[in-house]
């Protein structure tokens, strides 16, 4: 005798049943989009923002939503430029992404680190007697790169690292930690003009060396005496024109091997070590 099955949970449900708990409850379904920035990285609003630079809050950038104008926009606007902080205008619904809460047009993200004035370094070096070993990234985008050049850096005694305003990765949480720390340690500059900021660094005697893939001079061929600041530029896109003019001196590591490029990060130990054995051999002198 044939036995009548009773029909299964699932074929028992309309179409409609399958939903999340959340749905069934009356509930917002989990959000899904891009990862939001961690509480405490940013600050939102005018009045909060305000208050942040005034108390001497270290900003990694502001954005301000793009149709907000005003007296109370010109006024932020001209004290974030003359405190070197970078400004993106940018549409809504970018800063709807970073938070639901109600931003005003305006986030400020917070850095991890404390900017110095490059003019402050310069003197502070030169006044404790020490001879000045900077590195400066041109357009350097990858934050894991920023970290281990830091890394590199600070193992090898340079004096500090200078970054420009915009065009090279943020120095965050990420960067910290592929820096295993150093770039809590290692004095760090932000410059609104890096072609400018070299120009600053050769009226005080420090000579810019860019290490070029296309430079004739291998860096085994050559030694450097005094103070210099070595410059690296993106892996992919080298130096900028306009940073590369002011730089009077080129040199390239020499490569046999049949791999066209090293990793910038590897490029600058390897220069860095060698102008720390320039510097050495200076201050023995």
């Amino acid at each position: 005798m044939p036995f009548d099955l009773p029909p299964s949970p699932r074929s028992s449900r309309s179409e409609n049943s399958f939903h999340s708990e959340g749905d069934r409850a009356g509930k917002k379904p989990p959000y899904t989009g891009p990862k939001r920035p961690p509480k405490g990285s940013y600050v939102m609003g005018w009045h909060p923002v305000q208050e942040a630079l005034e108390s001497g809050k270290e900003f990694q950038k502001v954005l301000i939503q793009r149709d907000e104008k005003g007296e109370r926009t010109s006024a932020l606007l001209s004290q974030l430029k003359r405190q070197n902080i970078p400004v993106q205008r940018v549409p809504k619904e970018k800063l709807n992404r970073i938070t639901v809460k109600n931003h005003q047009g305006i986030v400020a993200f917070l850095s991890p680190i404390v900017y110095h004035p490059l003019d402050e370094l310069v003197a502070q070096t030169y006044e404790a007697g020490d001879i000045p070993f900077f590195l400066a990234l041109d357009g350097v985008t990858d934050v894991r790169n920023i970290g281990a050049i830091a890394r590199s850096a600070e193992c090898f005694g340079a004096t500090a690292l200078i970054v420009p305003s915009f065009g090279v990765a943020p120095i965050q949480e990420d960067a910290i930690k592929s820096s295993s720390g150093a770039l809590l340690r290692l004095p760090v500059a932000r410059v609104p003009d890096m072609a400018r900021a070299l120009q600053d660094l050769a009226a005080n005697g420090i000579t810019a060396v860019a290490l070029s893939e296309s430079a004739e001079t291998s860096i085994h061929q050559t030694s450097i005496s005094g103070p210099v600041c070595l410059v690296m530029g993106d892996e992919e896109t080298g130096i900028s024109a306009g940073v590369e003019r002011n730089c009077p001196v080129h040199l390239r590591l020499p490569m046999v091997g049949k791999t066209g490029s090293l990793n910038v990060s590897v490029a600058a130990g390897i220069a860095l070590s060698h102008l720390a054995l320039w510097k050495d051999a200076s201050e023995a002198s």
